[in-house]
């Protein structure tokens, strides 16, 4: 061992202390030579049956537990919280700091060495990262992988961008709501998160790129008994670490955001990954701003033929050949000397790896997208930044001027959004606001905004959408969110009322409210100050709205942010 082990000093020493922790392992059934002289290693397990996506973790946790004892050292499993995004309001991310301070505190304050974190829907992957980060032990990240493909009436489906898609189609009459109904059972066939490219899918991935994760940790099936021995690799490799000292910290540099956010780009994943990656930088000494994503998707292809800016789904991708095979086409975009949990460099791993499927893995010369998988806008309406999934949105509006529809919170929309004398076209730019991280509660995912049923019936399946929420990462559309400083604490949006005409330029990455600024300077001094949510009255609420920072910031509390 490169230095004393935490644990040593636990289970070491012949004192009343010593004693007590002794005698707790042994009354779970560790014998002596399994306490004293070995490395602690602990598992994170953010198993739960609120979060389907994580509903298998306990079979991974015993295979962790079976690598670790293989490579000579004791596991101890213990739970977190579990973020999921079906079951849980107003939504998941309003406590993804609340699972990284929780995955912090247990990793300072019980006697591990190392840590495997197992992780799989949106949150928890982030959650842990930034959590690890500000522990800064050895660390191993181990997602749950992706659910099967959904299949359905004999067509591949993607959860839930398909979900999304036969809803319009329901609203506008073209299926059953029986046929609806009958998908229920279809889309997800097994455990795992999302198969698309959405959060989920993105997060882990980012996470084998920086060299969080084991080879193919990120795209392997959750239900695939390979994950099983990759749980067991896991669990040996973080001993490894352990003895030679290797900190979280390594895969926090720069240059592993770098090809984090090139991966993000290639693959065309979800708009969600920027404010983790915000956040997971701002627990690090390392700087990253949203310059850094703009410039980096000017330079890079969309070469992962993902839904839902593509048509095939993770499944296909880790057949294809995976993360490694995907950053194989675009290594002259990233940094190939960093080093990944394995031990081996990223330019080794790169020259292992193999692309068997050129259609769900693209080259450079046939790519979904040229470049600009996501932008970032600024401009009158968004002063702080706001982004725009290219990949997934309409090209005939990318450079657009439309009159604003605007409601002012999700109930009134929904109350609205297919009345028939709503006044509305192709044209028309729905604007959504008081969804952001204080005004939404959490930020919800409420960005993906519906299109109206007049429309809908015309055969129209988009338009120009934009407020201060976030979007599924399986959402698709010409849908613009993350706009800051939120309208709720009084930025620009707050301002715009309907009819008011919006420019959005690809083009020039701006994104324009064309009011005269002294009509506007009338209507911000005729604002009224909102006060916060009753919600936020006390306990973690009252935390929340009293430290929680903006989109540009990673949406973390400012007491986390390193210094």
């Amino acid at each position: 061992m490169s230095k004393e082990l935490k644990s040593k000093k636990w289970f070491g020493e012949k004192n009343l202390e010593g004693f007590l922790h002794r005698s707790g392992m042994k009354a779970q059934g560790w014998p002596e030579n399994m306490i004293k002289d070995k490395p602690m290693i602990g598992i994170a397990n953010t198993f739960s049956e609120a979060v389907h996506c994580n509903s298998h973790l306990r079979i991974l946790a015993d295979h962790v537990k079976k690598g670790v004892i293989a490579a000579g050292a004791t596991p101890i499993e213990f739970p977190v919280i579990s973020l999921g995004e079906f079951f849980l309001s107003p939504t998941s991310m309003y406590l993804r700091n609340q699972m990284s301070i929780d995955i912090e505190e247990m990793i300072k304050g019980l006697p591990i060495d190392g840590v495997v974190i197992l992780t799989g829907c949106d949150k928890t992957t982030p959650a842990a990262i930034m959590g690890a980060a500000s522990a800064n032990i050895p660390t191993i990240i181990l997602p749950g992988g992706p659910s099967l493909k959904g299949n359905w009436k004999g067509e591949e489906l993607g959860s839930c961008t398909d979900c999304r898609r036969y809803w319009n189609e329901l609203r506008a009459g073209n299926i059953s709501q029986e046929d609806y109904d009958s998908m229920e059972e279809s889309i997800y066939r097994s455990p795992g998160f999302c198969m698309v490219s959405g959060t989920a899918s993105t997060m882990a991935c980012i996470s084998e790129a920086m060299g969080m994760t084991l080879v193919g940790a990120a795209t392997l099936p959750a239900v695939d008994s390979r994950r099983m021995a990759l749980a067991n690799r896991s669990g040996q490799q973080i001993v490894n670490l352990v003895k030679n000292n290797v900190k979280f910290e390594n895969f926090l540099h720069r240059k592993n955001f770098i090809n984090g956010i090139v991966t993000l780009m290639a693959m065309g994943g979800s708009t969600n990954a920027i404010i983790h990656l915000l956040a997971i930088a701002g627990r690090t000494k390392t700087k990253i701003s949203l310059d850094d994503f703009n410039q980096i998707s000017e330079n890079t292809p969309v070469l992962a033929n993902l839904k839902p800016a593509g048509s095939k789904l993770m499944e296909d991708f880790h057949y294809a050949g995976g993360v490694s095979a995907l950053l194989k086409n675009i290594r002259h975009l990233l940094n190939i000397e960093t080093e990944s949990v394995s031990g081996e460099k990223l330019k080794d791993i790169l020259d292992q790896s193999e692309n068997f499927d050129q259609e769900v893995i693209r080259y450079p010369s046939n790519a979904v997208n040229d470049k600009g998988s996501i932008a970032i806008l600024k401009g009158s309406l968004a002063p702080d930044g706001a982004v725009i999934k290219v990949a997934a949105a309409s090209k005939k509006f990318l450079n657009h001027i439309g009159k604003a529809i605007v409601f002012d919170n999700a109930k009134e929309l929904s109350d609205n959004i297919d009345d028939p004398n709503l006044d509305i076209s192709e044209d028309s730019i729905i604007v959504l606001r008081n969804q952001g991280p204080i005004g939404g509660q959490g930020m919800p995912e409420s960005g993906f905004l519906p299109i109206p049923k007049k429309l809908l019936d015309k055969g129209i399946r988009d338009i120009v959408r934009i407020s201060d929420a976030r979007m599924s990462g399986t959402a698709y559309g010409t849908i613009i969110l993350h706009i800051t400083p939120e309208s709720y604490i009084g930025g620009p949006l707050s301002l715009v009322k309907t009819g008011d005409k919006i420019k959005l330029s690809l083009d020039n990455k701006t994104l324009d409210l064309l009011v005269d600024n002294k009509i506007l300077s009338e209507r911000k001094s005729s604002l009224k100050v909102t006060e916060h949510n009753s919600e936020y009255d006390r306990g973690y609420g009252w935390l929340y709205k009293e430290h929680i920072l903006q989109a540009d910031q990673g949406c973390d509390f400012d007491f986390l942010r390193a210094k």
